[in-house]
């Protein structure tokens, strides 16, 4: 793309909502930090983000559950905040991540505790990690997770939610493996956990693990293992696909390698003419409102995917 056409479009993210502004102004602008605060603080007053506070329910919870129902419940609204980015401190929200927690695993790391979180699905641990951390939940539970994730590994090196089941999985779930990686990349993001190097080296087991398959291709064939893994969505829930792949490995400035190159000329092919990315795709289930239309321009996509070819280009 060139300069007037960066232009263009970076105008346009900066019409759209405010958690859209104010991580265009930082991620793609490189604007002062003073200035993007105060946007991202908007979050919490006016668009999507106000709009989620406002439906949170007298407990603390939205939905009416905390997993289910889906989109709706706890666990997906405060994932869908964490993308928004309103200020990671904000006492709702960290409300709702302490009643997640709670509800799923328990109010303290103790045995029950623990039985708990060996039985939990580890896409769903991955996803309380994630929303611990990020609203600023610190005490053992957090330490707890990880050491979990850090144990049910596969051999392949990534997760899989179906381990200790019948039929025994021999292969890591895309799936898995990133809600897994976006909950180990908060808490190493942090700084300050008791095994931020194991969380590190796993991170790089998984990631070299993705690299083998090309982001979405068999590492035997090198087939594309699943159409859906090749179209954007947003919201990407539970599910996988290329741009959440690619989006990983920016935030975690991993390493430029060739491996990836058929994943990023699969963004390129994605773009429509008007220079914007769309949405692809959209995981059927109940929303409380649709941040954006399924078919058209999509700003959520469109940063998604600038955030990528910045850190893939100019690397």
């Amino acid at each position: 793309m060139n300069s007037t056409e960066i232009g263009h479009v970076i105008r346009w993210l900066l019409e759209g909502d405010p958690a859209i502004r104010w991580q265009t102004m930082r991620d793609i602008l490189g604007a002062p930090v003073d200035e993007w605060k105060a946007e991202q603080a908007r979050t919490l007053e006016i668009g999507w983000g106000a709009r989620l506070l406002a439906l949170q329910d007298a407990d603390g919870g939205w939905g009416g559950g905390v997993y289910t129902p889906k989109w709706t419940s706890t666990t997906y609204t405060l994932l869908t905040l964490c993308h928004i980015g309103i200020p990671r401190y904000y006492a709702a929200a960290q409300r709702g991540a302490y009643l997640a927690l709670e509800m799923l695993l328990g109010a303290e790391r103790d045995r029950q505790f623990q039985r708990k979180l060996e039985r939990l699905d580890r896409c769903i641990v991955g996803m309380l990690l994630q929303i611990g951390v990020h609203f600023g939940i610190d005490d053992e539970r957090i330490e707890a997770m990880v050491e979990n994730l850090l144990n049910e590994r596969m051999p392949d090196g990534g997760w899989n939610c179906r381990r200790g089941r019948k039929p025994q999985p021999h292969h890591s779930s895309f799936h898995t493996t990133f809600n897994v990686l976006e909950g180990l990349r908060e808490y190493i993001e942090q700084g300050c956990g008791d095994r931020l190097d194991e969380a590190r080296a796993a991170e790089q087991s998984a990631l070299e693990f993705m690299m083998q398959h090309r982001l979405y291709k068999s590492d035997k064939t090198e087939r594309v293992i699943n159409s859906q893994f090749t179209l954007l969505s947003f919201p990407y829930r539970w599910h996988y696909d290329v741009l959440r792949g690619l989006e990983y490995f920016a935030r975690a400035n991993a390493p430029r390698d060739a491996r990836l190159q058929d994943a990023v000329n699969l963004l390129y092919e994605r773009r429509r003419k008007d220079g914007f990315w769309p949405v692809q795709h959209k995981h059927p289930g109940k929303t409380f409102f649709e941040m954006e239309r399924s078919g058209g321009p999509s700003r959520w996509n469109t940063l998604r995917a600038l955030r990528v070819l910045r850190w893939w280009e100019n690397g």
